[in-house]
């Protein structure tokens, strides 16, 4: 329990009671590890800089952590304005996000009033998830005698990572992966540190509100009462990122193989491997530092390139425009390598066509991961007849509005991979108990109050299977995954006018209704339609497209060979990170690939290998490339053939 002061709980007490519908308390919202006041006090990244910074953009610590979500989790005026709801809805609901958010306020001791306005007067507070804090977390299931020690003081000891429950060394005591090395202040290696169980501490998230029932169901615990169990998998699961990789096939000493994460890794297995990726460089400004090929890069970017455009916009200290951008290409790198789309499309005689999109999640998580609440990932189909003309469409966006159409043009369900939560009717009559009429049981916005999960059909990962993420609170709701699935195939009807199939893959960050949600609901501040007000001046989060793909209708016809100039697509073009190569052929046949620039020099071979039978699609991305014009060679045994691409 947190050693408050009684007259301090009373004044939060009123100050929410007359706005909060549930009167709960911050014992509620306990969760074990290092309390307030019991991990000492924190410096500023700005210290860290000194060293750490300045060098080398690409591979130094601390520029790519300036352009992540983790340096502005507190500047997130999404955050915040999802902060006022969980506060109005429960009373101290705040301080489970804050501890998250903004650890080493929450550490410190200035997560009360939970409205994180003590957090925001302090310009460490508001750095986010930062280098000091980090660097002193401690494995709570370390065997390391001093962190035995330490943890023997603590009332309860995790005996998991994650839920925002860490151990945070009170000693100002460095740590990192690198043992041997020489370092101008205390430092301690631990292995913790190359871990995705380190990355579990604040991306597998239970509400400890509510513990799960015999029946499966979560119900409230006890008011004022600590959570049944501390067990991560005993309480209402609001993100499940962590577990999920750790029931995927990533989850093993040889990982998967990829060209697209890792860095100078070939195989990636850990939440690292992705999200610090393996890069060349100094992690110290010093001569005497080595020059490592498995240096950390502090990515730690996802797929959110929607809010950190809000970020630049504020006038705060911390904030590094040119970092943010960087982040920003990183995360649009993140989504587009995030998936594979492939289209194929077959004749249905005189009645039209049949197209199949499916979508193969190239992530370690489901697809799309995280917190739910708004983000989504939808499928975006156009048939066009031989004038170019749209004839049948699903999945449309309209940009203006950010309206997405959830029918097509035949009243079919748009394909929107999205987790959904809700509440039950149960806590729906104890919220309207205080605020008559204001709840409804079944799907909500309410992160505080949500006890159940209405939909989740987002994409598994390789090695997925029912059993295993029925175990860790994860398994699909409202749709069927089989064993071994890690993509989704989804038909449409197409008309017998259709020349051209296009299809994209669209992410994101948050949808109109949660803006919606956030404005209509606040009644204790401005945040709700400050963050109205920045969706609307910058492009209402503009979707990401994450995959397109084309396919021509008249290439299915049996009456003519096609000219192999006509069997290749190259898309976008012109292009800057990904292009897509598509070729169709009736017969299997070599091909080998290779970019020249236009003096004629070979830069790079794409593809060498067997083109099969049907649809195929190569994808190239051209890293590294300056911009201009480049010639595309497609060298078959019966002739060759050269496109231009131009590289922005």
């Amino acid at each position: 329990m947190k050693n408050l002061d009684i007259k301090i709980v009373l004044v939060i007490l009123i100050s929410y009671l007359f706005l909060s519908w549930v009167t709960t308390t911050i014992d509620d919202f306990f969760l074990p590890g290092s309390q307030p006041l019991q991990s000492g006090s924190f410096i500023s990244p700005n210290t860290c800089d000194n060293c750490h910074g300045g060098y080398d953009l690409a591979a130094e610590p601390a520029f790519t952590w300036r352009g992540s979500m983790m340096a502005h989790a507190m500047r997130d005026p999404l955050y915040l304005a999802s902060l006022t709801i969980a506060n109005q809805d429960a009373v101290d609901a705040g301080d489970l996000c804050i501890r998250c958010h903004s650890p080493s306020g929450w550490l410190e001791g200035r997560s009360v009033p939970t409205d994180a306005s003590n957090i925001m007067t302090n310009s460490i507070d508001m750095e986010g998830v930062h280098c000091h804090f980090c660097h002193r977390i401690i494995d709570p299931l370390s065997t390391d005698q001093a962190d035995i020690d330490y943890m023997n003081t603590l009332t309860h000891v995790p005996t998991q990572s994650g839920n925002g429950a860490f151990v945070v060394d009170p000693l100002d005591i460095r740590r990192g992966p690198y043992d041997n090395i020489q370092v101008n202040h205390a430092y301690k290696y631990s292995s913790f540190y190359e871990e995705s169980d380190m990355c579990a501490t604040c991306h597998d998230v239970s509400n400890p509100v509510f513990s799960k029932a015999p029946d499966g169901t979560y119900q409230p615990n006890e008011l004022g009462a600590e959570a049944l169990s501390f067990d991560t998998y005993d309480m209402f699961p609001v993100e499940r990122t962590f577990s999920e990789w750790k029931m995927s096939a990533y989850n093993s000493p040889e990982g998967i193989p990829s060209t697209a994460f890792g860095g100078n890794k070939t195989n990636v297995a850990s939440c690292q491997d992705c999200h610090m990726k393996d890069v060349t460089g100094k992690g110290v400004d010093k001569n005497y530092a080595p020059i490592r090929t498995d240096l950390g890069q502090h990515d730690l970017t996802g797929g959110n390139t929607f809010i950190p455009e809000l970020i630049k916009t504020q006038a705060l200290a911390g904030i590094d425009t040119e970092a943010i951008d960087a982040g920003i290409l990183r995360a649009r790198y993140m989504l587009q390598n995030a998936a594979t789309l492939n289209l194929n499309v077959v004749s249905n005689g005189g009645s039209g066509f049949t197209a199949s999109v499916e979508i193969i999640n190239e992530t370690g998580h489901k697809l799309p991961s995280g917190y739910p609440e708004g983000r989504r990932m939808w499928i975006y189909l156009e048939a066009y007849d031989s004038n170019d003309n749209v004839i049948w469409e699903s999945g449309a966006y309209d940009e203006e509005t950010a309206v997405l159409n959830k029918k097509d043009t035949d009243n079919n369900d748009t394909k929107i991979y999205e987790c959904k939560l809700g509440m039950s009717q149960g806590v729906a009559d104890a919220a309207n108990a205080n605020n008559p009429g204001s709840y409804t049981a079944g799907e909500s916005f309410h992160f505080a109050l949500n006890n159940m999960v209405v939909k989740d059909n987002r994409i598994p990962p390789r090695g997925f299977t029912n059993a295993n993420f029925a175990a860790i609170q994860a398994a699909p709701v409202g749709y069927t995954y089989v064993d071994g699935a890690y993509s989704d195939i989804t038909t449409y009807n197409l008309p017998l006018e259709t020349y051209k199939v296009e299809a994209k893959l669209y992410y994101q960050t948050v949808s109109k209704e949660y803006i919606e949600f956030l404005r209509d609901e606040n009644v204790t501040n401005t945040l709700g339609d400050d963050m109205y007000n920045l969706w609307v001046s910058h492009g209402k989060s503009p979707p990401e497209l994450m995959e397109v793909a084309e396919f021509y209708t008249d290439l299915l016809s049996s009456n003519h060979e096609i000219p192999i100039n006509n069997s290749i697509k190259v898309y976008p073009n012109p292009a800057r990170d990904n292009v897509n190569i598509n070729l169709i052929f009736k017969a299997s046949k070599p091909l080998k690939l290779d970019i020249y620039n236009l003096t004629g020099s070979l830069i790079e071979t794409v593809y060498d290998g067997e083109i099969k039978s049907g649809n195929q699609t190569i994808k190239w991305q051209p890293d590294g490339y300056a911009s201009g014009t480049y010639i595309m060679r497609f060298n078959f045994p019966e002739k060759s053939i050269s496109r231009y691409i131009i590289i922005k």
